[in-house]
């Protein structure tokens, strides 16, 4: 058990500092050493300004953590790569070769650029580049590894226990049309690799296994939920990792507040308390539009260091993460003035700390 929290005699009044007080109160009360940050990345797409955004704040936090408490945390970079491929993104090369390959995981998937074995060891590695740039502290995890390796087994198990439970608390957010077969397993495909999205008939909790039937063929199945021949679907999932690794902290965009509040409950059902969260305002590009990584759309990371320090896009990612904010190049000169003027501040403060 972790040492009594020691707060300084003032705590700063700034939110990567309220953020971490939230989560000494949590990892103090489970009794746990270490506290465990997290942040995910789908890998459909390559990591974009939000990307840093999510990470660069995750990461003040975890530095007050430190600040406030003395005590040790791990950054989780959660990569969904085990995702099957909804639709071809736009801002890709060779389109024509993904497009037979929709509903497979994304690491089975080819990579259009030639460069990996799969479409989503592409994209982790440009999130990792992207990250190892920014000089970011952390580690990686594929879901594809987690599942296939039997790291979520024990979870999944108890997803499959608790079935009925899951199932009552996402079927009031669905239309009829889902409700009607909803389950939040989803059968690969044993043949075809394919992510299924089909009608469960039965889990055997104790067997630890889902049947199904093929919609194509009408051939019936029956697959184990562990060992990475099954996956949750995206609800259930966020659940399971927080219940599975003990996530205490992740924050997430204002897009996402119902579904954090459902898996939250779905982690509840678990058995396991949710992360603290902190709800964070979208990014939008010079139409108010918000940005997607499909579409590429919005002021790039690679755009901004073209004519301005990183510093300074920190310090915009900094100041108001509670309010939506506009990425186009008019922004650029603006931040970066504001970021000199706080430079030229700091010997001034260094001094007045003494």
């Amino acid at each position: 058990m972790p040492d009594t929290v020691r707060y300084p005699d003032a705590i700063p009044k700034a939110w990567p500092f309220e953020e971490a007080a939230k989560v000494a109160a949590r990892v103090q009360a489970s009794g746990k050493g270490v506290a465990l940050f997290e942040t995910g990345y789908g890998p459909s797409g390559l990591p974009h300004i939000g990307t840093f955004g999510e990470v660069a704040r995750t990461t003040w936090v975890r530095n007050a953590y430190t600040a406030l408490t003395g005590q040790p945390s791990r950054l989780l970079a959660f990569s969904d790569d085990m995702d099957g491929l909804r639709k071809v993104p736009d801002n890709v090369p060779n389109r024509e070769l993904l497009a037979s390959y929709i509903g497979q995981p994304l690491t089975r998937v080819p990579d259009p650029f030639g460069t990996h074995s799969s479409f989503g060891a592409h994209n982790n590695a440009r999130l990792r580049a992207f990250l190892d740039g920014f000089g970011f502290e952390y580690e990686f995890a594929s879901s594809t590894e987690y599942y296939a390796s039997g790291r979520f087994d024990a979870a999944l198990m108890r997803v499959a226990e608790r079935h009925a439970e899951i199932v009552a608390a996402i079927l009031p957010t669905l239309g009829a049309e889902r409700q009607a077969t909803y389950s939040p397993f989803l059968p690969l495909h044993p043949r075809t690799g394919r992510v299924m999205q089909v009608r469960i008939d039965e889990v055997d909790a104790a067997a630890g296994t889902v049947s199904w039937q093929d919609p194509d063929g009408g051939e019936r199945f029956i697959t184990p939920v562990t060992g990475g021949a099954c996956k949750l679907q995206w609800k259930a999932d966020w659940a399971m990792r927080w219940h599975a690794l003990g996530v205490d902290y992740e924050m997430s965009g204002k897009d996402l507040i119902d579904s954090v509040r459902l898996s939250g409950r779905i982690c509840s059902v678990l058995g396991s308390p949710p992360p603290v969260g902190f709800t964070y305002e979208l990014f939008l590009d010079e139409h108010a539009q918000k940005i997607s990584k499909s579409k590429g759309n919005g002021l790039s990371v690679e755009d901004w260091l073209r004519y301005a320090p990183p510093e300074s896009l920190a310090q915009f990612m900094y100041n108001s993460p509670h309010r939506a904010k506009r990425l186009f190049f008019d922004i650029i000169p603006r931040t970066v003035d504001e970021y000199l003027a706080n430079a030229a501040k700091l010997p001034e403060q260094d001094a007045a700390a003494r």
